[in-house]
């Protein structure tokens, strides 16, 4: 994290209400789902400006499977629209698209949209976007527990050699810091299965603004409130 500044390294943001907007409103769950794509495009710019290094959406979880057929197959449709249509302002931004997940659930037109997503954008330096789809933290651990398993069953891991590094090395975060900064709208209090490891010491910031409202104002707000506090990691304060 950048001292002087306070801005957290890593912010990751449970996207929720799209649902609710929309029921406020008349419509369907799918129109709320269409009208939360320009707060994520929001929350990048304000990302961005403010000099955050990783941004984690949680666009799409193991347990939305389980909502009615024809909004699953409508988040499928506008995540794939989604990619291709935002891929160029990413890449001219400077914003590095990765996912995590388990892939292997989504069609061959969405696995490739990513990964063409992933390709084009891989030379982003400014920001990296992980897209969290067909996430589950627990089987994110059970995923790292099991490969773990298979190279100490092999003999090229000593268990007793297993700690907190080798575990978070074997996730699918690996490659970047654990968030600072957990951000959760729709006023709900909870991580819902989302970075339960990483999110360890993460300072969670709740809001009941509803995800299609947020804006890059409400991004800088979920900032001031973390610069505010004092990240103790279990020791005692400096005052």
């Amino acid at each position: 994290m950048n001292e002087e500044k306070r801005i957290p390294r890593h912010v990751a943001i449970i996207m929720d209400g799209n649902g609710r907007w929309a029921q406020q409103h008349g419509k369907e769950r799918c129109y709320g789902h269409m009208q939360g794509v320009e707060p994520v495009r929001s929350a990048i710019r304000a990302a961005v400006r403010n000099g955050v290094e990783v941004l984690t959406l949680y666009a799409f979880s193991t347990e939305n499977w389980g909502r009615p057929r024809e909004e699953v197959e409508a988040l499928m449709e506008l995540l794939c629209r989604s990619v291709v249509n935002e891929t160029p302002e990413l890449r001219r931004q400077g914003v590095r698209i990765r996912a995590i997940g388990e892939r292997s659930a989504f069609s061959s037109e969405v696995r490739d949209r990513l990964r063409e997503a992933e390709e084009l954008t891989a030379g982003g330096g400014r920001l990296t976007l992980v897209l969290a789809l067909n996430y589950s933290s627990r089987s994110e651990i059970v995923r790292a527990a099991r490969h773990l398993a298979r190279r100490a069953a092999a003999g090229e891991l000593d268990p007793e050699g297993i700690d907190e590094r080798t575990v978070a090395e074997a996730l699918y975060t690996a490659p970047w810091p654990d968030p600072d900064l957990v951000i959760r709208t729709s006023g709900e209090c909870r991580l819902s299965n989302f970075l339960l490891w990483q999110a360890a010491y993460a300072e969670l910031y709740f809001t009941p603004v509803l995800w299609p409202d947020f804006t890059e104002a409400e991004f800088d707000r979920a900032l001031e409130a973390y610069a505010g506090r004092e990240r103790r990691f279990g020791l005692i304060s400096k005052c």
